[in-house]
């Protein structure tokens, strides 16, 4: 290439690819397949059940750096790698890997957020096991698969709270100079993806979040022992470093109107304002003292610290027999929270049995060690009064399973005449959630489905609103971090094409 010449769009990018290919192969000469088949999967640091259920530290510790480059040498390096269409962002999983096994680790961080900005928070919180982890050909020769989302958590925490003390003694905050405003409505993970992705693409992106810290689901529905604030500080001042400005305590459809906003020059909008509506079951004490949805409790105990009270203004429920009703990841989190708030027996009240649970399995059995009973095959009829309207007990109905429903899981069926009573003074509701209705049944024209979810085009995230765009919960209702991060990278990519056309 003579001096001064242009270089052709995608070129480096198709070098890097090129050198890094021919830089693969080099390492699987290194070392063969059959001595990686060799290598046991690495378990997990984590602390005792009997230590843990007495603070709200993280549970799993993280891998050393021993530990991560051993299970890192497990990765075959497959020419058709299951793992990556396995992911809803598609990381480039055997290129990160191949990093981490050679100790190149800010090459293993920078492949990652080439797809995604919070990979700190995916390694923790995300279902790698019916995800990446599931399609690990290691699986096809009879083996563990790789531990994916523990590789991906290491190079993250490895290197993004180094990074985030580095933006803290900076205090960066600089809206990119030019580019077109885009508003993205909600802080969750489908907001921050959308706003991270915009920016990268030279947008002025301004995140609007109703709640005093950002953050969404991740700040107050999921507990400090599954995901520090630390780390989740981290990655949203990685956000921000990006060029994302970040207004808290603004409340779009309250503060001001979608008008407002386009009359301020915002050119397009993105809707994540998740699913904070919690659903019921509609029976007779269902609004006793004592009785709470998990959008509360874990509100209460996680965003505004109430586990900590009174050291902080937010007093939280301690009970002495607690049940969870349901079956999720929701309820998981909100039965290990209230051990860690000193109840004496805490139990899940699930309505079909282990088998159809969809919480991750390996909250189950961090439940299960720390004590959490479960009841398999009863659902709630009636909560009990104690006569000065507080909670003393449940009247619960066993049920059989029947034929499959809309789910594909065998429907719960009632028992008749199986009726029996249980004294708890905590009850927490744990069967999901409904989109946040505050602003999108505000929206004159946007289309909504049956359970009150934005409609959209999945393939882009375009809502029925010219310009308009939605991803996460809003959407899906209750769904995983990593599905909502896909639905923000979609529509990022999608408000790019909008934009550039109207400039045609």
């Amino acid at each position: 290439m003579k001096k001064g010449e242009k270089i052709e769009p995608g070129l480096a990018a198709r070098w890097q690819a090129e050198r890094e290919k021919e830089w693969r192969k080099a390492l699987r000469r290194q070392l063969s397949v059959q001595k990686r088949l060799t290598i046991e999967r690495q378990p997990m640091p984590e602390q005792p059940p009997e230590e843990r259920i007495k603070n709200f530290r993280e549970v799993n510790l993280g891998y050393s750096f021993e530990l991560a480059m051993a299970e890192a040498r497990r990765c075959l390096d497959c020419g058709n790698p299951g793992c990556v269409s396995g992911c809803p962002v598609a990381i480039d999983i055997p290129t990160f890997i191949k990093y981490i096994e050679v100790g190149e680790l800010e090459k293993a961080l920078e492949k990652i957020r080439e797809t995604n900005s919070l990979p700190a928070i995916c390694g923790r919180v995300c279902p790698q096991e019916v995800q990446c982890e599931k399609n690990c050909n290691l699986g096809r020769a009879g083996k563990p698969p790789v531990a994916i989302g523990n590789l991906e958590r290491f190079v993250a925490d490895y290197l993004c709270l180094r990074e985030d003390r580095n933006f803290q003694e900076r205090q960066v905050n600089e809206v990119c100079a030019g580019g077109e405003k885009i508003a993205v409505i909600g802080s969750g993970p489908a907001g921050l993806t959308a706003a991270s992705d915009l920016a990268r693409l030279g947008y002025r992106v301004t995140i609007f979040e109703a709640l005093h810290l950002p953050g969404g689901v991740l700040a107050y529905g999921i507990p400090e022992f599954r995901l520090p604030r630390e780390i989740l500080q981290a990655e949203i001042n990685y956000v921000r470093s990006l060029g994302v400005e970040i207004r808290a305590n603004f409340i779009v459809g309250k503060t001001a109107s979608l008008d407002d906003l386009r009359e301020a020059g915002y050119r397009s909008f993105f809707l994540g304002t998740g699913a904070g509506l919690p659903s019921f079951m509609n029976v007779p004490g269902e609004n006793l003292t004592g009785v709470y949805s998990a959008n509360e409790y874990l509100t209460r105990v996680n965003l505004m610290k109430g586990y900590a009270f009174p050291d902080y203004d937010t007093p939280v429920p301690r009970g002495r027999r607690v049940a969870v009703i349901g079956g999720g990841n929701v309820a998981m989190d909100a039965v290990r929270t209230a051990v860690r708030l000193g109840a004496q027996i805490a139990g899940i009240f699930y309505r079909r049995t282990r088998a159809e649970m969809p919480a991750r399995a390996e909250e189950i059995k961090h439940a299960e060690e720390e004590g959490v009973k479960f009841n398999f095959l009863v659902v709630p009829v009636r909560f009990i009064d104690d006569g000065r309207g507080r909670l003393a007990g449940m009247v619960l109905q066993r049920l059989a399973l029947g034929e499959p429903d809309s789910s594909g899981r065998p429907r719960p069926v009632p028992i008749p005449g199986s009726e029996f009573e249980v004294e708890v003074d905590l009850a927490v509701v744990a069967i999901g959630q409904s989109p946040n209705p505050l602003l999108i049944k505000q929206l004159s024209g946007l289309k909504l489905g049956r359970w009150g979810n934005v409609e959209v085009d999945y393939r882009t995230m375009a809502t029925s609103l010219d310009g308009v765009y939605a991803g996460g919960d809003a959407v899906r209702g209750g769904a995983t971090v990593i599905l909502a991060m896909g639905d923000g990278r979609r529509a990022a990519l999608a408000i790019d094409n909008y934009l550039k056309n109207l400039q045609c």
